[in-house]
């Protein structure tokens, strides 16, 4: 089993910035892929942006492609999500989430694992 613990949600306004982190525990040498997901209510879950653990370039949603940042610490077990210039539509709960399928996927259902989940809003 992997255990996933998100931190670094809040309420911020447009245009600022946060930085969300995703530490793991457990079997972690069994993961490849970190992803975010976000749901805003009344939405299905979506996929936000995700990298491989051995490498490779990260993979993000059209909506925040040049606004979120996913990186990775394998040392640490950690994964963080840069936020900048946030907007209104961004307000959700942000959940970690682990893929132990290859290569990078924005398909929830390839993901085993996942965290309980942050809340991020974002007021105009």
């Amino acid at each position: 089993q992997v255990q996933l613990v998100e931190s670094g949600g809040g309420l911020v306004q447009a245009g600022d910035s946060l930085r969300l982190s995703c530490a793991a525990s457990g079997r972690t040498f069994s993961v490849n892929v970190m992803g975010w997901f976000r749901q805003a209510p009344g939405k299905e879950r979506e996929f936000v942006a995700a990298i491989s653990r051995s490498g490779g370039s990260p993979y993000y949603a059209d909506s925040v492609k040049g606004r979120f940042t996913i990186s990775g610490d394998n040392a640490k077990n950690t994964v963080y999500l840069q936020m900048n210039s946030l907007k209104p539509e961004d307000t959700a709960v942000y959940y970690c989430a682990a893929s132990q399928v290859v290569p990078v996927t924005s398909l929830p259902r390839a993901y085993q694992y996942w965290g309980q989940g942050t809340q991020v809003t974002v007021s105009s």
